[in-house]
């Protein structure tokens, strides 16, 4: 009977699209990880350029994606209700919104929230001097500018189309060439032009799910390793992912109702009470201060951060300049994946719900994160405590963030829980990643039933051992340059699927006919 539903399940696969991906990732991955350092400096300098001629692209790409969200949010498509207008949503607002910041945030705000600050400090904008205090309020306001507007606009604006497609229109695929099906046409979207779109976006989100991986799992194995006085080995990642892909295991066989969302919201409530401790036991009066003074920094910057180029730069451009591009063009590559997975559990949502949402509880939550953390680290700094600034120059920025934490009274529960945090953040990005590619590269009906949890489970032993073999062997730093360059077809996609929820809104008249009376 298993074999039976476990070769059934399988049957469901597409592997017009699946296979193609998984080769594509595996032929990427073995010239990256036999020449490492040569494929490394070939991609940056093909990354380079494109920085230096067309960073003013992807400034404008963000602040385009941004206006759109606010158009479609407060214009009449704002009230169209993605399903049945009668239907209530699938979740609380609070149990939405914790999703989403879960899928949109992840284990990176434990580490940039952390470290961030340091790499605008030690290389400020505007000529300011390294470590001064303009620099350390600069540093932290660009970490918060990392986790804005601009950045949720990126991963939200296709979702949308995703949505409307799905439990609107009742489409049995939760494809992106599907939703383009309105501007392009049967036969492309059906034939080889359909086919290209969805592989492009299976190899950009398995590239970018195998990076996030082999990034966030340093987060956890250096605590570790400063908490039990170890070092950090082979060995040790691998307990650390076995524990991780277990925890997945459990999650996806539970299924979203059960296990995405109840790790979201358990999640948001022990980040919360991490913050409360850390202000309690920590220098909560100056990272209160702090925090103030890097909000209202950042707010009164935000435009000059939005169009920054550094255009008449004598000299190379700072950390702040090339960082920013990267993190757009790394954000486009993660655009789609976040859109499908938003689109799939907005049902009963309208478009404003949905876009706002992703927009502002993302963009809260992480700018509390980063003024804690950022506050934690700077504190540390200033009052001596730790030379972070020499130290992060000397090895990896996430293996400072167990120095910064043991500078806390009770140091060692705080470790924990900030283990457990990103633990459960890196299982919930995985649990939707996951998710959204079982159901992407299914044949399933996913407007009315949930993707195979085998085909779940066998997604993230795919993920789980590129990534491993990648820390080990190299190459997971060509395939990080990779996924920021794919972030490139990717954008222009995102325009598209625009486009086609503006046009099939107002083929069915929407905002009259799905809409809550």
């Amino acid at each position: 009977m298993k074999r039976g539903k476990l070769f059934k399940s399988w049957r469901l696969v597409d592997y017009k699209i699946f296979l193609p991906s998984f080769l594509l990732i595996v032929l990427i991955s073995i010239p990256f990880s036999v020449y490492e350092s040569e494929s490394l400096e070939l991609l940056n300098n093909i990354f380079d350029q494109i920085v230096n001629g067309f960073s003013w692209g992807y400034i404008w790409y963000a602040l385009i994606l941004l206006g759109a969200g606010l158009y479609f949010s407060f214009s009449k498509y704002g009230n169209v209700v993605f399903g049945d207008p009668n239907e209530k949503p699938r979740f609380t607002m609070f149990q939405y919104a914790s999703i989403l910041i879960a899928m949109g945030v992840g284990s990176t705000i434990m580490r940039t929230g952390v470290v961030q600050w340091t790499q605008v400090a030690i290389d400020p904008p505007f000529g300011l001097e390294p470590g001064s205090q303009e620099a350390l309020l600069w540093g932290n306001a660009y970490s918060m500018f990392l986790w804005s507007f601009q950045v949720f606009a990126i991963f939200v604006m296709a979702a949308p189309a995703m949505a409307y497609v799905i439990h609107v229109k009742k489409r049995p695929l939760m494809r992106i060439s599907e939703a383009c099906r309105v501007i392009f046409g049967d036969r492309f979207t059906d034939g080889v032009g359909g086919k290209v779109i969805d592989i492009l976006f299976l190899v950009s989100i398995l590239s970018g799910a195998a990076v996030t991986l082999g990034l966030g799992t340093p987060i956890i194995t250096s605590n570790l390793s400063a908490l039990l006085n170890i070092e950090v080995t082979f060995g040790l990642t691998m307990i650390v992912t076995i524990i991780w892909v277990f925890l997945f295991s459990v999650s996806a066989y539970l299924g979203i109702e059960k296990g995405i969302k109840r790790l979201s919201t358990f999640n948001i409530y022990l980040a919360g009470g991490l913050a409360v401790f850390i202000l309690i036991a920590g220098p909560g009066v100056f990272i209160l201060d702090y925090f103030t003074d890097t909000v209202g920094h950042l707010l009164n910057n935000y435009l000059s951060l939005s169009f920054y180029t550094e255009s008449v730069a004598i000299d190379q451009t700072s950390h702040i300049q090339s960082h920013m591009i990267f993190w757009f063009a790394y954000s486009a590559t993660w655009a789609m994946l976040h859109s499908v997975f938003a689109a799939k559990i907005s049902k009963g949502r309208t478009v404003k719900e949905m876009i706002l949402t992703y927009l502002l509880a993302p963009t809260a939550l992480s700018w509390v994160a980063t003024g804690i953390l950022g506050g934690l680290g700077v504190h540390s700094y200033l009052n001596g405590d730790i030379d972070v600034l020499n130290r992060v120059e000397d090895t990896e920025p996430v293996n400072v963030i167990p120095h910064i934490l043991s500078a806390l009274p009770l140091s060692s529960i705080i470790m924990v829980i900030f283990i457990i945090v990103a633990m459960i953040f890196l299982t919930t990005t995985l649990d939707s990643t996951t998710y959204t590619i079982a159901a992407y590269s299914g044949k399933r009906d996913m407007s009315k039933y949930e993707p195979s949890k085998n085909l779940r489970i066998f997604t993230a032993a795919i993920i789980t051992v590129l990534a491993l073999i990648l820390m080990q062997i190299g190459g997971l730093a060509p395939l990080e340059v990779i996924s920021g360059l794919m972030g490139l077809p990717i954008i222009i996609i995102q325009f598209l699927t625009i486009y086609a929820a503006k046009k099939m809104m107002d083929e069915d008249k929407a905002w009259i006919h799905n809409v809550r009376k």
